[in-house]
């Protein structure tokens, strides 16, 4: 079941990611360092409201809208919610801009504005269309985001001058449109009828994401702005690009895992009860190591090769070591937010998720004041890998009093065992090729690693390899 709608997301999160890629690589060619720092720096302040404005919305619809029909009572009660969010959230995104770019807060202000903007339209026709099951046209919608997100910036550059305005501006109208179009053909298959519930019941599972969202400031991205304070845009700059690059490959798939997992997961606790939850629990956390974990190594691994490949020769930093440490705090994230996150959804506890997300937070920023003025994007990447697992363990600690979820020991000791044959066999393909053209090197070790992976996993996991296989198969299209 979690493999299968893996296999339905991952194509739609897998071009998005590479899209976004893609933009890094001719961005940071396009534009000055400083200039995309400061682009860089207006995501992390559109990232950090925009998971107060509209990311309690999609967990709150998903658990009280139900699914299939989707009345537009609901919408309504929702809508007027979102838009009363993002008005507000506009208003403390300009407070924010005369703080962290005061000589150009007016274009930042502008810039995080349409980002949320974008943000808010596109989250909430998407998440229609999750609760209507209409997962392969969610999967094309996600297509058109991701060539639009690329395709538009690249022009914006090109047609006018290069800052991170005219790009920011440019990306957010990309996910506008991609969003109006999720829109409307969401649209066209609500029913008519009143809300499936109230609006104190929505506010009362909606809100306290809000408060856990204002509390988890200091684990989204705040290192950045310490790092803008000390350094300056230049420094985020590097830090943004490793974080980037050592990110977006395990976030897209554990992102295609919980797309499908979550509202299974919610619904098997409904109807089956908190210990056959706790198994799909189980078998999440293990499908979540089994294709992260090698991911993870094998960029570290071939992180020399990626940066030298993808990067303009200006960006100079320890990447190796970045990547690592960059790579531990996102797997440790995505464990927090997709395996034992979601036991507090199930049993409509969000609240507690504040306390989680609270001593991350205080992680974070306390290890940013100590580390980044000393080690800087180093710094920032130690503090980040700190919060995020003062927020594993405290996920952990109040996650078993709610559901019991079976640690899948055998599986984590399978998952380490193939990570590492993973990056062992990556890094030694593009090492045996270090006096070749880089493209060779790092080509030759992602075909190493891949091979290893597969075969590792073959050896581990036959059953499981074989379903993918043939899933994969079906979806291929037939000559």
């Amino acid at each position: 079941m979690l493999l299968r709608s893996t296999l339905i997301y991952a194509p739609a999160i897998l071009l998005t990611r590479v899209s976004a890629l893609l933009l890094l690589v001719v961005m940071t060619r396009m534009l000055s360092q400083v200039e995309y720092g400061l682009l860089t720096l207006v995501v992390t302040v559109g990232e950090m409201t925009d998971g107060a404005v509209t990311n309690w919305l999609r967990i709150a619809l998903l658990r009280l809208g139900g699914k299939g029909e989707v009345s537009r009572g609901s919408l309504v009660l929702a809508g007027r919610a979102l838009i009363a969010a993002t008005v507000l959230a506009l208003a403390v995104a300009a407070g924010a801009a005369t703080l962290i770019e005061p000589a150009r807060w007016i274009e930042f202000a502008i810039a995080v504005g349409g980002y949320l903007v974008a943000g808010a339209v596109g989250r909430f026709a998407l998440t229609v269309l999750q609760m209507q099951q209409r997962h392969g046209l969610y999967s094309r919608l996600e297509y058109l985001r991701g060539v639009l997100q690329l395709v538009l910036p690249v022009a914006a550059v090109f047609l006018f001058e290069g800052s991170f305005l005219t790009v920011s501006l440019a990306s957010s109208l990309g996910a506008l449109i991609a969003g109006i179009v999720a829109g409307v053909v969401a649209a066209r298959r609500v029913v008519a009828g009143p809300a499936r519930f109230t609006r104190r019941e929505f506010v009362a599972l909606g809100g306290p994401f809000i408060v856990m969202a204002l509390v988890g400031f200091g684990m989204n991205n705040v290192e950045r702005l310490f790092l803008n304070a000390w350094y300056g845009a230049g420094a985020v700059a590097v830090f943004a690009a490793s974080y980037a690059l050592a990110r977006q490959p395990i976030d897209m798939i554990a992102n295609a895992i919980n797309i499908g997992a979550f509202p299974e997961i919610v619904n098997r606790f409904d109807e089956d009860g908190p210990q056959a939850a706790g198994q799909l629990l189980s078998e999440l956390m293990a499908l979540v190591l089994r294709l992260c974990l090698p991911v993870a190594v094998m960029l570290v691994a071939l992180s020399d090769e990626i940066t030298r490949l993808l990067l303009p020769a200006d960006y100079r930093g320890r990447f190796e070591l970045l990547f690592a440490i960059i790579a531990f705090s996102v797997l440790s994230a995505n464990l927090v937010n997709f395996v034992f996150g979601v036991v507090m959804h199930a049993h409509k506890r969000p609240w507690l998720l504040i306390a989680i997300n609270f001593l991350g937070s205080i992680g974070t920023v306390s290890l940013s004041f100590l580390l980044i003025p000393v080690l800087a994007e180093v710094g920032a990447a130690l503090a980040l890998a700190g919060g995020s697992l003062v927020s594993l363990i405290a996920s952990i600690v109040i996650g078993r009093r709610l559901i019991r979820v079976p640690a899948p020991w055998r599986d984590v000791a399978a998952s380490i065992v193939i990570a590492a044959g993973t990056g062992l066999a990556a890094a030694l393909a593009a090492r045996a090729l270090a006096a070749a053209p880089v493209f060779a090197a790092l080509a030759a070790g992602l075909a190493a690693g891949g091979a290893g992976f597969l075969a590792l996993v073959w050896a581990f996991h036959p059953a499981a390899t074989a379903l993918f296989i043939d899933r994969l198969k079906a979806r291929l299209p037939a000559r």
